[in-house]
């Protein structure tokens, strides 16, 4: 089961492939996970991610406001300000005992990719959270449980680097 250095490693994961990539389009959900729909939709946006504990929290960012398709394009406006924007969104991940993220061709997609966000550029590649054993579970617009403590990788990095600065003793 992965545990907190674990989802902070994939947390930077996320982050280093993400960087410089933009998504576009629908996220997009498998037909056999149990978990909510994510009705996120962007012509362009960002993936950024924090760890904290045994959670990942990604962040959804379009670059630019745009006008959203509502009526007749199958759109609800849950995500969407009052404007009809698309808003920021936050999605809170429990990887259970076999999640974890992949960047993959949008043509060779993993076998339990139950969540997939694609990228803007051709070919398509697309962040899937592969989950084999269909433990994990995601929260729209998520917030850290109540009882959830800070990173401890974090805190241990602000540590170290404390210590290397002369600003504390060395463990």
């Amino acid at each position: 089961m992965p545990e907190g250095p674990e989802l902070h490693l994939a947390s930077c994961y996320i982050n280093t492939v993400c960087a410089g990539l933009i998504f576009s389009g629908k996220v997009e959900k498998s037909e056999v996970s149990k978990n909510p729909e994510v009705l996120f939709e962007s012509d362009a946006y960002l993936i950024s991610a924090t760890s904290r504990g045994k959670e990942i929290k990604l962040t959804l960012t379009p670059l630019k406001e745009e006008k959203n398709l509502l009526p007749g394009r199958g759109r609800d406006r849950e995500g969407l300000s009052q404007n009809g924007l698309q808003q920021p969104m936050d999605l809170v991940f429990r990887f259970g005992m076999s999640g974890s993220f992949k960047l993959a061709s949008g043509a060779e997609l993993p076998k339990h990719a139950h969540l997939r966000f694609y990228t803007k550029e051709s070919p398509h590649r697309a962040l899937c959270f592969v989950d084999i054993r269909r433990f994990g579970r995601w929260e729209v617009h998520g917030t850290w449980q109540l009882d959830r403590g800070p990173c401890v990788m974090l805190e241990y990095e602000k540590f170290r680097s404390g210590c290397c600065l002369g600003g504390g003793s060395s463990p």
